[in-house]
């Protein structure tokens, strides 16, 4: 019986994700005009998709077949999901009422699928995941305040500078390495990465910098300070870092002089330096080297790549259903190849819906940036958004083989304390700027 029950769910929970989107697209067309629409009761939609898919997940997880009965933590953990979103939403609501429900939703119901995959991993992990989120929603409770005084902000450009700096060179000091990578802090039971808190001062550093007059002098010392941060990833072999600080810088350089060819200028450099990268750096020939040809060695440099994609392709486009894979097997699941795991148990289809979501949240985030009517705001909206969509790509082409592996995380779906916690406060604060037009 439960076998069915499984198999069925698989419908049930893409029936979900479908419905959430479709709900989303009904908001955007009435917000457009195109067609009258309830936007208040589509976005109460989506929250009840979300719910829907929580409370599915974890009575699955929960279920033991042997005793036809529920797991207690299990269920006590489900309930602890279930409280943290009717949280959130009951907070969106007091404190976020004007901003973007669509950005908001999105963000819940991917780190909703992130509770469950990770549960379906690894228990711990995903209790850990919880409360990092909760620590996320309440940080992002003080963005508000922010904006009392804003007007201070974009005078602290290079405090950002220094501040981002520190984290970068911090590593080398007290760090400790994960996977290779020297990217890592641990303080007592605490460890974080602190690129990924650099990744938030780094975007107000060069929205500072770059909405000032006298954008000539700024642009270099803005490009070398970039190149430096770039540099230093990369010396801790955080590959994915360097890369979505640089290509980061990128976009917010075009965003803010509207020249491309200086964008295609800093692509070309990219260029050069990977190329020079790959021919000094052995752990970038090793990448590139199971990017090319993962059947070569497929029990040690492509083992990744292709037990992400034997999970990816084996069982369709409907999954093997919840509790039915093998996602185990994929190294680094819960961090770097979640999305395998998901498209694994969840199915083709429920991950290319997973990237529509992301989709829409950019999106969004683009619309933000383009309705500032401050360069300060407008860049930072940008530059969050950017760095969000870069991120997702790189690790969504790895996984699939579309680019070399970068081993990022899969933003507020993948395990990671720190990312998820200055993520949701990025969240807060392009959701403030969206509805905030203060004085600067």
């Amino acid at each position: 019986m439960i076998q069915l029950i499984i198999k069925l769910s698989r419908y049930l929970f893409l029936f979900y994700i479908i419905y959430f989107l479709w709900q989303g697209l009904v908001y955007l067309l009435d917000e457009r005009g195109i067609k009258a629409f309830n936007r208040p009761a589509s976005s109460a939609k989506q929250r009840v998709c979300v719910i829907l898919f929580h409370v599915t997940g974890f009575l699955i997880l929960a279920y033991q077949p042997g005793g036809y009965t529920f797991d207690p933590r299990t269920i006590m953990t489900g309930l602890g999901g279930l409280a943290f979103l009717i949280g959130s939403i009951l907070i969106i609501q007091i404190c976020f009422g004007k901003t973007c429900p669509l950005i908001w939703n999105g963000i819940l119901f991917l780190l909703d699928i992130g509770f469950v995959m990770l549960w379906r991993l690894d228990p711990n992990t995903s209790e850990k995941q919880l409360i990092y989120a909760c620590i996320g929603v309440l940080a992002a409770l003080l963005a508000p305040l922010a904006f009392v005084i804003v007007s201070r902000f974009k005078k602290l450009g290079y405090l950002y500078m220094i501040i981002c700096l520190s984290l970068l060179i911090l590593p080398f000091i007290i760090g400790d390495r994960s996977h290779g990578s020297l990217n890592w802090i641990t303080i007592g039971s605490i460890r974080f990465q602190p690129s990924e808190i650099a990744k938030f001062f780094f975007i107000f550093y060069l929205s500072a910098v770059l909405s000032e007059p006298g954008k000539t002098v700024k642009l270099a010392a803005s490009a070398a300070a970039s190149c430096c941060f770039a540099l230093i990833l990369a010396l801790q072999r955080d590959l994915g870092g360097a890369l979505i600080f640089s290509m980061t810088y990128l976009v917010m350089v075009y965003i803010a002089t509207g020249k491309a060819w200086l964008f295609f200028c800093g692509l070309a450099a990219g260029g050069a330096a990977s190329f020079l990268a790959y021919h000094i750096f052995a752990h970038v020939q090793t990448r590139i080297f199971a990017w090319l040809n993962p059947w070569s060695d497929p029990y040690d440099k492509g083992l990744q790549i292709l037990q992400s994609l034997f999970a990816i392709g084996t069982w369709g486009l409907l999954g093997s259903g919840l509790t039915r894979g093998a996602p185990a097997f994929v190294p680094v699941a819960e961090s770097d190849f979640i999305f395998s795991a998901i498209c694994e148990e969840f199915g083709g289809l429920f991950g290319l819906c997973l990237i529509a979501v992301f989709i829409m949240i950019f999106y969004r985030g683009v619309n933000i940036a383009l309705r500032s009517e401050m360069p300060y705001f407008s860049l930072l909206a940008a530059g969050f958004t950017s760095l969000f969509a870069f991120q997702t790509f790189l690790i969504l082409g790895g996984v699939i083989k579309f680019i070399p592996l970068t081993g990022v995380t899969l933003p507020f779906v993948s395990a990671g304390g720190s990312s998820v916690i200055v993520s949701i406060v990025m969240i807060s604060i392009l959701q403030k700027i969206g509805v905030s037009k203060p004085k600067g």
